[in-house]
This record gives C-alpha cells, sequence and structure tokens, in this order.
C-alpha cells in the first residue's frame, strides 16, 4: 500500500466511516415519520449532511480524547500509531462539527436547536461522559437525537407521537450497544453483556410496541413487527455467541451486527408506519456500503 493510501485509509479508520451509514438512516426514518415522503428534498439533504458532519466528528473525538489508552488498548489506531497527529484529528473533528451545524442553520431553528444540543452531548460523550456510568445514557441520547433531527426542520410544526417514541427505542437500543462494548478491547464480563442484552431487547420491544399504538395510518405493521422479529434473531446468535464466551473477538463481532441492524430497523419502521416499499427498501440498501466498507475499515 503506498504511502498516499495508507493517509487516506487512516483517516477513514478515524471517522469509522462504515458506521456512518446508520446515522443517514436515522435521519431518513426521522423524517419520513414527519413528512411521509422526502419531500422537500433540499430539507432532508441538508438534514442528511448535518446528521453526518455530527455523527464523523463524533468519531474523530472519541479517538482524540481515548487517545492515550488507545495506545496501549488499540495501538493499531490512526493517532497512537502516528498516521494522525492529535492536532490533525481535532481540526478535522472541529471542522467537521462546524459543517454539521451549518447544515442544520439551513433547515430552520428546531433543527438548529437540536443539531446544536447533539454536538454538545457528543463532545460531553467523548470528553467526559463515556468513561462513567451515564456513558451508555449519553451514547443513547445521542441517537436520540439524531432520529428527532431527521423530524425536526422547517416544515415540520410540531412532533408527534411516532417520532418520539420510536426516537426513544432507537436511544435505549443504542444505549444497549454501547454498554455491550464497554470492555470490547479485552475480555467482557458476562454479568454485564447479559445486562446490556436486556436494554437492547428493551428498545427493540418499544419499536414493537409503537408500530401497534394507533400512531401508523398504514395497514403493514404486521409485516413489519415479523421483520424486526427476523432481524433480531440474527443479532440474537451474535450475541449468544458472545455471552457463551466473552471473548474480545466475539463481542466486537456482536457490536458490529448491532450497529448494522439499525439501519434494518429504520427501514423496517419507515415500511411498518408509510407501508413505502420504496422508501424502506432504499433505506435497507444502506446496509451495502456499510457491510462493504466494515470489511476494510473497522465499524468499532
Amino acid at each position: 500500500m503506498t504511502a498516499g493510501r495508507r493517509h487516506v485509509r487512516a483517516y477513514l479508520q478515524l471517522v469509522r466511516l462504515p458506521a456512518v451509514f446508520t446515522a443517514m438512516a436515522d435521519i431518513v426514518l426521522g423524517f419520513v415519520l414527519a413528512h411521509r415522503t422526502l419531500s422537500p428534498l433540499s430539507e432532508f439533504i441538508v438534514l442528511l449532511g448535518a446528521s453526518t458532519g455530527l455523527y464523523l466528528a463524533g468519531m474523530v473525538f472519541n479517538d482524540f480524547f481515548d487517545r492515550a489508552l488507545d495506545a496501549v488498548e488499540r495501538p493499531n489506531r490512526p493517532i497512537p500509531s502516528g498516521h494522525v497527529s492529535p492536532h490533525a484529528a481535532f481540526v478535522v473533528g472541529a471542522a467537521l462539527i462546524a459543517v454539521g451545524l451549518s447544515c442544520a442553520s439551513a433547515a430552520g431553528g428546531r433543527a438548529i436547536a437540536i443539531a446544536g444540543a447533539l454536538a454538545a452531548l457528543i463532545l460531553a460523550y467523548d470528553g467526559f461522559f463515556k468513561k462513567t456510568v451515564a456513558g451508555p445514557l449519553a451514547m443513547g441520547g445521542c441517537r436520540l437525537l439524531n432520529v428527532l433531527l431527521g423530524a425536526s426542520g422547517a416544515v415540520v410544526s410540531d412532533w408527534k407521537s411516532p417520532q418520539i417514541a420510536v426516537a426513544v427505542a432507537m436511544g435505549i437500543y443504542v444505549a444497549g450497544i454501547t454498554w455491550f462494548a464497554r470492555q470490547e478491547a479485552v475480555r467482557s464480563s458476562r454479568s454485564q453483556l447479559m445486562g446490556a442484552t436486556l436494554v437492547i431487547h428493551g428498545g427493540i420491544v418499544v419499536l414493537l410496541v409503537s408500530l401497534w399504538a394507533g400512531w401508523s395510518s398504514s395497514e403493514f405493521e404486521g409485516r413489519a413487527a415479523f421483520a424486526l422479529l427476523v432481524v433480531t434473531a440474527l443479532i440474537d446468535i451474535r450475541l449468544a455467541r458472545a455471552l457463551s464466551e466473552p471473548t474480545s473477538d466475539r463481542v466486537q463481532a456482536a457490536v458490529k451486527r448491532l450497529l448494522l441492524a439499525i439501519v434494518l430497523f429504520d427501514a423496517t419502521m419507515i415500511y411498518g408506519f408509510t407501508g413505502n416499499a420504496t422508501l424502506a427498501c432504499g433505506t435497507a440498501l444502506l446496509i451495502v456500503p456499510a457491510a462493504t466498507l466494515g470489511r476494510w475499515i473497522f465499524i468499532t
């Protein structure tokens, strides 16, 4: 590999590029729950840009604040390996936050308020909360705000129950993933993994309940619920393997599948609430670049 390619790959690893497609799927979900379509397209695009910028910034600052720990546990990460300097990482992270907030400002006051809160919580998580018991809650809050960011904008007059309930469900689910992944670089505690697994399934239960709460005007709740259960079964296979032998490799494999499943959960909820198979399938296809790039760039 040439020096130029190594340099590019280091920055792609720094931002954990494959994972950004899960954030994009959240924006599609939030936007469709609020608008039922991707119109107005210009508003959807700037909200997508806002989420992308803030998510990638969060990945950068995650490594920036963890550079001393990574030097011990993950010496091959871009900063401790010397492929990206701490100063360069800080500049890239700050620029991405600026891009995210600038895009949000084009979508109206509510969007910039949500984006500002999301940026603040991202930095708080990376710089402080991650190492505390509040870490999973903070990360879950970031995912909740990301879904609501998709449901914000100048055209939306107010939030209704579907957006809030689904955002809370995704927040719970991601809080569980964060808890599950806390010791992924070393052998994990089985009891901690079991607790995280319960939280993960709690988020899925809230998604199922939201489908049957009377907020959906489509007739596809049953099919969507079945799809949710299928995706849950797929992640449970990895979770069971990690619980039986909580080695680093097995836990990381489970975390990767849990993250990729976000795209499928988002697509399923879009179908359940709108019955629009085209939008649902289009969202589900975001798993292709995420999984493909994930073979080359670590997603966790």
